[in-house]
């Protein structure tokens, strides 16, 4: 077992390598893969060319694919954050309204200004996003003795209200603006550009190390309220600043690419079947995982029609669907 365990990063990293480098031979124009090997490597030693297979990969290809794999992982730790920390194997990023938030920022945007693209609607997005968090943050603090409970059914609220409210503001839209909101909301890479990598890789990073340096009270979490206060772990307020971290990476990775979900509820439970999720090798798997199987999502979207891409949020929702039914059918014949 100790074996086992200490092959699967290995393995996790190699599949995440491999799962970029060959999804960028995939797209309208077909490229092989020792093409795309080549222009990589050229680039890097500075050996490149400004033919059209580099300039594919480069300015198209290769940005849009970073970009799914920082958004796999970042919903993936998202999701996996907020089972820990409410021990509930349900939760999800979505489950507390933080999508419905940033579609509702988005829709009052293009409805009040009439812009429907560019950098302001998503900085409209993370204000929507923030909002929602805020709000439960502060009812969770108000509630202190049911904080997981209140948290779970505010968040649920909120979803619904937003979502009525973006439902009433689209009725009143023109048709034009709904298609990119409705284009929006269910999730795409199009819009990925080198400058809007920084961001997102630098916020999930941080995320990333401080997980690890506080997996010890992510395990003691798992243990109930109570053994954790009792091994000396503020639980209301180590619980609030986890949900603080799981509300940031969503928020920024809804606004850069949309809603996307059951990332973050799917790919913690596959990873659990092989490793531990509070040991360090379960955090890393947790991250790599989710970014391979979104960087494999979004090559399925743009192969699976010819000149039309589905949107993300569909096949995530279909995948995840599948599996979840699968899951309790498994657990139905175990038990």
């Amino acid at each position: 077992m100790p074996l086992k365990n200490n092959l699967l990063l290995p393995l996790s990293i190699v599949l995440s390598v491999l799962s970029i480098f060959a999804a960028l031979s995939f797209g309208a124009a077909p490229t092989k893969f020792i093409d795309v090997y080549n222009s990589v490597i050229g680039h890097l030693f500075m050996q490149g060319n400004d033919s059209f297979v580099e300039r594919l990969i480069w300015q198209l290809r290769l940005p849009r694919t970073l970009l799914a794999f920082l958004a796999g992982s970042g919903l993936a730790i998202a999701g996996l954050i907020l089972q820990t920390v409410t021990r509930n194997p349900l939760a999800d990023p979505y489950l507390f309204g933080i999508s419905s938030g940033a579609s509702f920022g988005v829709v009052c945007f293009i409805t009040f200004t009439g812009i429907s693209a560019g950098f302001s609607m998503s900085l409209a997005a993370f204000v929507g996003s923030m909002m929602t968090m805020l709000v439960l943050m502060f009812i969770a603090g108000r509630k202190r003795s049911s904080q997981v409970e209140t948290m779970l059914l505010a968040g649920v609220a909120l979803s619904f209200l937003f979502s009525a409210l973006t439902s009433l503001l689209l009725y009143f839209s023109d048709p034009q603006a709904i298609t990119a909101i409705l284009f929006w909301t269910l999730g795409s890479f199009a819009r990925a550009q080198w400058q809007a990598l920084m961001l997102p890789a630098l916020i999930i990073l941080c995320c990333m190390a401080l997980l690890m340096s506080f997996r010890r009270q992510l395990n003691a979490m798992l243990l109930g309220d109570e053994s954790a206060t009792t091994l000396g772990i503020p639980v209301q307020r180590f619980r609030l600043l986890m949900l603080l971290l799981s509300s940031l990476i969503t928020a920024l990775l809804v606004a850069l690419c949309g809603g996307i979900g059951f990332v973050g509820l799917m790919i913690p439970h596959i990873v659990r079947f092989f490793v531990s999720q509070g040991t360090l090798t379960g955090l890393a798997m947790t991250a790599l995982v989710g970014g391979a199987f979104m960087v494999w999502v979004d090559v399925l979207s743009r192969i699976v029609m010819s000149n039309q891409e589905l949107p993300i949020g569909v096949i995530t929702s279909a995948i995840g669907s599948v599996f979840f039914l699968s899951l309790l059918c498994f657990r139905k014949k175990v038990y």
